[in-house]
């Protein structure tokens, strides 16, 4: 786009914005909006599902965004995992098939690699997916990062979801992670959970956004 249009573009810099601007001769507006933040301490999860934080993935949005904001785990080396449910499911436990590769870079230099990660992988598993893996707890150690999960409320396709992670890991490494799949089911997803693999969220909040 150029400088031009984005200098018309208007910037709401608080929890809710949106983007305004013309591209070839056509007006496109896209907002997003805060639904929830959900803060940790010393949770064994975080949740996101109808009546306990009054929150509903519907057909509202066609894309839900989730962000990650100083996420420390209180047990070292733990692996940061996601799960849905589907509409009327008993449990974060659908069947999902996912990537997983990294990028990461020691803090004195001694190592730098790109790989794709066979152990993290799905194929048609139920169990919870990482998103990023050994995780430090140092006191000035957390992760960022975020989730988008793409039209959970068709009950056409399948639901897709990609992830992108950022942390300090137990070797003083930083991860900078991707993740991509989908949960290979035509209902509704509905609900998402957020734990580590081990030990609580000791501290940290992850806040849900719709998208127009």
């Amino acid at each position: 786009m150029a400088l031009s249009k984005l200098a018309a573009n208007s910037f709401d810099l608080t929890d809710n914005y949106a983007l305004t601007g013309t591209v070839t001769g056509v007006v496109s507006t896209q907002k997003i909006f805060l639904i929830k933040n959900i803060d940790a301490s010393s949770s064994s999860t975080v949740d996101f599902k109808d009546g306990t934080s009054s929150v509903v993935l519907d057909n509202t949005y066609k894309t839900y965004l989730f962000r990650f904001k100083g996420i420390h785990p209180a047990t070292d080396g733990a692996e940061f995992e996601f799960q849905g449910n589907a509409a009327g499911g008993s449990g974060f436990n659908e069947t999902v098939t996912t990537s997983y590769f990294e990028a990461d870079h020691a803090e004195d230099d001694s190592e730098a690699s790109l790989s794709y990660i066979t152990g993290e992988d799905h194929a048609q598993s139920t169990s919870y997916q990482t998103l990023t893996r050994n995780v430090s707890s140092d006191n000035d150690h957390a992760l960022g990062g975020e989730l988008y999960l793409f039209n959970p409320s068709n009950t056409t396709f399948v639901t897709h979801f990609i992830s992108r992670v950022a942390q300090t890991n137990i070797n003083n490494k930083v991860h900078d992670t991707f993740v991509s799949g989908y949960f290979n089911t035509t209902a509704a997803i509905d609900e998402i959970s957020f734990k580590f693999s081990s030990g609580n969220i000791d501290s940290g909040r992850i806040a849900l956004y719709g998208i127009k």
